[in-house]
This record gives structure tokens, sequence and C-alpha cells, in this order.
């Protein structure tokens, strides 16, 4: 069994070195990406507060394809280039969007959502998938965050191999 609640009081360096090292535990030797996603969703929402959603987008045939996560029901399918998640992947690059309704061609699968971040998740030079996070708040990720994510996305993507 593991508990990894973090201690509240943690800076955000400190929060994004356990929050690694959580995720590389629950890795470590299972290579099913999907389980692997589960056990990371919950993670990040168990460790970073101010969320409302949590979670991955699959490549699948040239498209985003809703995968593992927390918070509400979610678009089940993106395609590349459209809203914040398929501009990731289009450009594989991370998305750091402080206001949700000023990104051109936001999709908005929950009205609540005011920030986002997204950062792509690459093998071999191809996204296999998308990390999702949400906040309610405007302006809620900054590049603390998204570096986090970013180094949270390469110790994810080896799970995509299988």
């Amino acid at each position: 069994m593991f508990d990894f609640k973090p201690d509240d009081s943690l800076e955000k360096a400190e929060l994004y070195r356990q929050l690694l090292a959580a995720a590389g535990a629950l890795i470590e030797g299972e290579d099913d990406a999907i389980a692997n996603m589960a056990n990371v969703a919950s993670l990040i929402a168990e460790f970073l507060p101010g969320l409302n959603w949590a979670g991955f987008y699959r490549m699948v045939e040239g498209e985003l394809v809703l995968g593992p996560f927390i918070g509400r029901p979610a678009c089940i399918r993106i395609p590349l280039g459209q809203g914040v998640c398929g501009t990731a992947a289009r450009d594989r690059a991370t998305q750091l969007v402080p206001d949700v309704h000023s990104f051109p061609g936001h999709i908005a699968c929950d009205a609540v959502s005011r920030s986002e971040l997204v950062v792509p998740i690459i093998l071999d030079g191809e996204v296999v998938a998308v990390l999702d996070l949400d906040s309610p708040h405007s302006d809620h990720f900054d590049t603390d965050d998204s570096e986090g994510m970013e180094r949270l996305a390469a110790l994810l993507a080896p799970s995509f191999a299988a």
C-alpha cells in the first residue's frame, strides 16, 4: 500500500521533487501506460492544490482520445491543433494558459476551468499522449508547474513503448 500525501506547507520545488519520486515508485517495473496514467492522475490530484481536472489524452490514430483522469466528465476526442490539448500535441510544446477564454479555439469541456497546463508526452520523437491540468482559478499555473510536469511527462514516456 502507498501513502503519498504531501505536506501542505512544501515549497513548489520540493513538492515536485516528492511528486516525481512518488510517481517513479508507482510506475517502477510497470510498463502498462494506462495503469501508469491512472496512478499518476491520482497522484497529481493529491499533490497539487487548486485543480478541477488532472489527466491524460492518448494519441490514437492521429487524434487525442480521453485517457485516465480525475475530475468531471471530459471531451472524448480532440483533433490535433484544436484547443489547448490539440495545440500542445500538434506543436509538441507545453501550453501554459493563464486564461483559457483568451486562448484561440479553446474547447470548453468544463465551463468551470479558467487556466490550463498541457504537456506533450513524447517517445522516440512522437507525441504519444498529453498530460492536461485544469484549474478553476485564472493564472493558476506558472513555469515551476510546467517544468515539473515536463519532468513527469519524461518519466512516463517509456511506459508507452510497450
